[in-house]
């Protein structure tokens, strides 16, 4: 069974999506369709904006969704005989039939997309709202993240509730399950920091301050939460061709109404990608397909499935 994957933030670069709008005539008219529904051009800043241009938060969550999910359209919809699908053949990718789909925090807005429960229009325009309250988010209050490697996830999860509980510095909790070893913190800067400490005392073989401006999957996202949730439940969502397995049960979903609130506790609750690839290759995974910027997922997949495991992708 075939599993398509979808990269979340950090995964952007410049020049993403330039090949496809410049060779597919579906690529050019999708990218110039999400000019149009931003109002500016995205599209500019993609091609050749700088690392800083396509590092705010606003910018990078939309550039992923549309490198993405044209990927997708492009996989479905043009002609096998096309540069695109060719190039697809021989990365062992023939056309976009997924089993199941997921996405690393923001690419579960792709993934949706790509499996019809999102049209193109309504997932850039939730994308690009959940960026801007994020970036509020961000702006009310001080806030990072940090990488632990090294360390089980209970260890973690006892560190954060240990700082938390003094609440003397704020709050942290364990935000990205990426893979067995690695966990992400986020919270509070002293909070992550007091984390982090304790961590390398308990043998984590790193702790890795992340450059991002605010703490993701944390309590700290709530005003995101609440700015995001009349958009999200009035948001058309559909029944997808396939399971999309989300962040925050790491389950597979098709009920609309399940979907919709899973997105919006999404924002303050930790993404289990561990958790989704372990469960989407005993659901009968073989082979998973990564679409997006960057190869992030596939490392992590790597890491987490059988070693025959098929993995590839486009970018």
């Amino acid at each position: 069974m075939k599993a398509f994957v979808f990269p979340g933030q950090g995964a952007q670069f410049t020049g993403m999506g330039k090949d496809l709008y410049e060779n597919e005539a579906l690529a050019h008219d999708l990218f110039e369709k999400a000019n149009g529904i931003l109002g500016w051009r995205i599209s500019d800043v993609m091609f050749t904006g700088s690392a800083e241009d396509l590092k705010q938060t606003k910018v990078t969550q939309p550039a992923i969704f549309i490198h993405s999910v044209v990927l997708a359209k492009c996989l479905s919809e043009c002609a096998p005989e096309s540069d695109f699908r060719k190039k697809a053949a021989e990365a062992g990718i023939e056309g976009f039939a997924p089993d199941m789909v997921a996405g690393h925090s923001l690419g579960e807005f792709s993934a949706l997309t790509a499996a019809g429960a999102l049209s193109f229009e309504e997932g850039l325009t939730l994308v690009s709202k959940r960026a801007f309250a994020m970036q509020k988010a961000c702006e009310i209050k001080p806030s990072t993240m940090a990488a632990v490697l090294g360390l089980e996830d209970k260890v973690i999860e006892d560190a954060c509730a240990e700082v938390t509980a003094k609440g003397d510095c704020g709050v942290v909790v364990a935000a990205n399950y990426n893979s067995h070893g690695q966990v992400v913190i986020s919270g509070d800067i002293e909070a992550v920091a007091a984390a982090g400490e304790i961590l390398k005392g308990k043998g984590a073989r790193r702790v890795l301050p992340l450059q991002v401006g605010g703490a993701f999957h944390s309590p700290l996202m709530d005003p995101a939460r609440v700015e995001l949730a009349e958009a999200i439940q009035k948001a058309v969502i559909t029944k997808p061709v396939c399971p999309v397995y989300q962040n925050v049960d790491a389950m597979p979903h098709t009920d609309p109404e399940e979907i919709k609130k899973n997105l919006l506790i999404q924002l303050t609750n930790p993404v289990k990608w561990s958790y989704i690839v372990e469960k989407m290759v005993a659901d009968g995974a073989d082979e998973f397909v990564e679409l997006g910027p960057g190869t992030v997922l596939q490392g992590l997949v790597k890491k987490l499935a059988p070693a025959e495991t098929k993995i590839c992708g486009l970018q």
